[in-house]
């Protein structure tokens, strides 16, 4: 017969290993602990490691640090009392410090019990001072910021910090993407418009620069002639054609020299 003993001592490593196993949590990095003890939180938080404890009487509540994400798909007022249907993305993390007054007070469903039902109500605040288009636009980046601001007024002192909000989607009522579509095309004609008429103006300002330039020489010009100058300039012509070795005639009354051409042609 084997003795008892015999028939257990295989089984012993298992069950100290087991026991020891059982008396001792992880904590994972990007996470804190509380030790709760016959339903009392103790104030220390313990960081990522292993943390011994009474299986029978202790465990260990876990509470992320690290960044986390919640996707919301919602729909929103805007300020003309349309519904514009976004899904947003909600950054946030928990200050560690405070793991245990979050523990204690809001419990371990802080995102539904807090987090969402403030953005919902952040979100519907701020979306109704802004236009339907405005979402779908360069003020895209405000309300994001707006409502974070909002969020984060109530969620900091209950130990949460908003990262960032992030309108990733958003669908406007059936006909107001064409109403934005025209919009910007008319914007688009008018832009065109007026570089067409900026280029006119400027072409039409070059050519009465032009013909102030071409009237202000002719004007110096005009001014330097007299009948002086013409008379000298007659008679320096005259002498150059008498000047001249082949023969000519030239009839004058001192004034305007005319050429007769006396070479005959073979």
């Amino acid at each position: 017969m084997y003795n008892k003993r015999q028939i257990w001592k295989p089984f012993v490593p298992v069950l100290i290993a087991g026991i020891v196993g059982a008396g001792c949590a992880v904590i994972r990095p990007g996470e804190v602990g509380v030790k709760q003890r016959l339903g009392h939180l103790d104030d220390t938080i313990h960081e990522p490691g292993s943390v011994l404890l009474n299986p029978f009487t202790t465990k260990v509540v876990k509470v992320p640090t690290r960044t986390m994400n919640i996707e919301v798909e919602l729909s929103l007022p805007s300020k003309e009392g349309l519904n514009v249907n976004a899904v947003i993305s909600i950054l946030y993390n928990i200050d560690q410090t405070k793991a245990r007054d979050i523990i204690q007070n809001v419990g371990l469903q802080y995102e539904q019990t807090l987090i969402l039902s403030v953005f919902r109500s952040s979100a519907s605040d701020v979306c109704a001072q802004f236009y339907a288009k405005d979402m779908h636009s360069g003020n895209r980046a405000v309300i994001e910021d707006k409502i974070e601001e909002s969020m984060e007024v109530v969620l900091k002192e209950y130990g949460f910090e908003v990262e960032a909000v992030l309108l990733k989607s958003i669908s406007l009522p059936a006909g107001l993407y064409r109403a934005i579509e025209q919009k910007l095309e008319a914007e688009q004609d008018a832009q065109r418009m007026q570089f067409v008429l900026q280029q006119a103006k400027q072409e039409a300002e070059r050519k009465k620069i032009e013909a102030e330039g071409i009237r202000d020489a002719n004007l110096i010009i005009s001014e330097g002639i007299t009948p002086m100058t013409l008379q000298w300039r007659n008679l320096e012509v005259l002498n150059e054609f008498a000047e001249s070795p082949n023969s000519k005639l030239i009839l004058t009354d001192g004034q305007t020299p005319v050429l007769l051409s006396t070479e005959v042609e073979e």
